[in-house]
């Protein structure tokens, strides 16, 4: 039984002989899983330790070995749990009398103890309930916990292995681009840094997309970068406004190329203690993405599918659904939610209700199947017996199960339905229903995006669905010049289990289309990009490439809750840093130079005074 009590940080000392007797106990269960082929590292080379405390075994048995860590539990000053990031051993004290309490132990003769540790804030136990406010606070304890040292050792192996995979085996060159930029049109929001000239300011890179392009003009033909990327996106559960991606460029190549090599990457990367990644992934149109599942990020481990029944309701006699109809895009959609009758309750309808209002302005009607075969929804009187009979045989009906339908554009629909295909998978998993597997890694690519999105606030200009520089698909060329909105883009994103850990696309190589793109189509000032133009115009050759979320793609892996539990010293779902207290404010003269003044009064101390509370509404 391992205990998880910390106290204080002990070494074994060196006896007269050098070294400490011992008797040896204990290990870590889930520690790494490590390769039989490949040599194990030396956790104990330069460092006056001679064993990690997780790796004696009973083969160690009448050896001298020196320990460090710290004391994890302590029984009658007796008996010692010592802990370090490998596992946990027990070591004994010799008294007179001793009974022995596994079977095996370490006998200690001397230690010195290194430094003493005030009471903590909270144990260092993986079962205490934490809030996360007070983890990142003390974020350098909550590190010590075995889950953190899991998903860091188990983040530091995977990207070595890609390194390997890229560099050694495919001849990837690893360059490291700025992090000091300007600012330039399209994607996310940038964060601003002030320079000494009045005026100019720095931006920090959302990801290094023209600096791979420029680096495939200048013929380094395979590049890679562990990027470290910025977005000033306000308050997201699972982003972070700094965040890492394995970011990659190709010359010469094309999306099944790029496909191949991140299927590749990922299955030479992934941890063998996991059941193995199995490639080719599928794939699987925007458009049918959207209509199947309402997303163009599916979960593909659970069906709940979305079903297009309007034809069942050509000739119906409910208005709402007759006036949907009417319309050119008007369709009527539902999803079948199994045994929902079972496991929903009237609050939960009310909710999903209230869902589809709020967020879609749409209404969604719920259909129950009883064992008299009748319909109780409030469309019930006006489904008739022929309908019905045509609904059950499409949505595959069961007594138990519910239909959630709704009608509208076909965008819309779907989009609503794919929220509460989720939500209602949601619920019923917390009433017991297994629905998807948490031991399933269930890969997609999803392609044939459309090249522009009308823009929200102006729907008759268009904007990028990805960014400027995704080239148009070979087949849709000739739109651009006269229906643009209908060209489909060579943009790929990939998905795991609903989230999407991977985006890329081949690249526009030709200078005057990226200039007739981003001036006529996008009305975007080119002089902002000249040096991407003019770059262009030298001669650059096909290229390519994608970037993979690493903290998003190791949080799947490790089946972390969240992002941050991945990431060694991640901001909060604000964007604060609660141990430091960061963003602070700064004095008026160290403002000075940078010629920026603060125009109005902020009460700092007050700011730092809430977020120092546990009781944080960060957590």
């Amino acid at each position: 039984m391992f205990f998880c009590w910390l106290n204080r940080l002990y070494r074994g000392l060196s006896s007269p002989t050098g070294r400490t007797t011992q008797l040896i106990w204990g290990s870590l269960s889930r520690s790494l899983v490590l390769s039989s082929r490949r040599r194990i590292p030396e956790f104990s080379s330069f460092v006056a330790r001679t064993n990690t405390c997780g790796e004696l075994r009973s083969s160690h048995l009448g050896q001298e070995v020196t320990l460090c860590g710290w004391i994890q539990y302590r029984r009658q000053n007796t008996f010692l749990v010592l802990r370090d990031f490998h596992g946990l051993i027990q070591l004994v004290i010799p008294q007179d009398e001793k009974m022995p309490t596994g079977e095996i132990e370490i006998k200690v003769k001397t230690a010195e103890l290194l430094n003493s540790c005030k009471k903590l804030p909270f144990e260092i136990k993986d079962f205490v309930k934490k809030t996360e406010a007070l983890r990142l606070q003390y974020r350098y304890l909550d590190l010590r916990s075995f889950q953190m040292q899991y998903n860091l050792r188990l983040r530091s192996q995977m990207v070595m292995k890609m390194r390997e995979y890229l560099c050694n085996l495919h001849g990837f060159v690893d360059i490291e681009t700025p992090t000091l930029f300007k600012k330039t049109p399209g994607g996310a929001k940038e964060f601003v840094v002030p320079s000494r000239e009045p005026g100019k300011f720095y931006s920090l890179p959302q990801s290094p997309q023209q600096f791979k392009q420029l680096l495939m003009v200048g013929g380094l033909d395979r590049y890679f970068q562990v990027a470290r990327c910025y977005r000033d996106e306000g308050s997201r559960p699972d982003r972070q406004p700094e965040f890492t991606q394995i970011d990659i460029e190709m010359s010469f190549v094309d999306q099944t190329g790029i496909q191949s090599l991140i299927e590749g990457l990922l299955q030479y990367s992934w941890p063998r203690d996991k059941d193995p990644v199995v490639v080719p992934f599928p794939s699987m149109t925007f458009a049918e993405a959207l209509a199947t599942y309402g997303t163009d990020k599916p979960d593909t481990r659970f069906g709940m599918k979305i079903v297009d029944i309007s034809d069942v309701f050509r000739n119906t006699e409910v208005r709402f659904l007759q006036d949907v109809l009417s319309k050119p895009k008007g369709t009527v959609k539902a999803i079948r939610i199994p045994e929902g009758a079972k496991y929903l309750k009237r609050k939960d309808i009310e909710s999903i209700r209230k869902v589809a209002a709020d967020h879609f302005n749409q209404e969604v009607l719920p259909v129950f199947l009883k064992a008299s075969r009748h319909w109780n929804s409030p469309v019930a009187e006006f489904i008739l017996e022929k309908q019905s009979l045509e609904l059950i045989r499409l949505m595959e009906l069961q007594e138990e199960d519910v239909i959630l339908l709704t009608a509208g554009e076909h965008r819309k629909a779907c989009s609503l339905l794919g929220k509460l295909r989720l939500e209602c998978a949601d619920l019923l998993e917390a009433r017991g229903v297994v629905l998807r597997d948490p031991a399933l890694f269930s890969f997609l690519w999803v392609v044939d995006f459309p090249l522009f999105l009308p823009k929200e606030e102006n729907p008759g200009e268009l904007e990028s669905a990805h960014h400027p520089f995704t080239a148009p698909h070979p087949s849709d060329i000739q739109l651009l010049y006269t229906e643009p909105e209908k060209v489909r883009s060579q943009h790929y994103d990939l998905v795991l289990n609903g989230s999407e850990i991977g985006g890329g696309s081949i690249r526009i190589h030709d200078a005057e289309l990226q200039r007739y793109i981003l001036a006529t189509l996008l009305k975007e000032d080119v002089k902002l990009l000249s040096h991407l133009l003019q770059a262009l115009d030298y001669g650059a050759p096909p290229h390519g490439g994608i970037a993979l979320g690493l903290d998003r793609l190791i949080c799947l892996v490790t089946g972390a809750p969240s992002i941050r539990d991945v990431i060694a010293f991640p901001k909060s779902f604000r964007g604060y840093d609660l141990m430091s207290n960061a963003p602070d404010s700064i004095p008026p003269e160290e403002l000075k130079p940078y010629h920026i003044q603060v125009s109005w009064p902020v009460d700092s101390e007050a700011e730092k005074s809430s977020l120092d509370h546990p009781h944080h509404p960060e957590s």
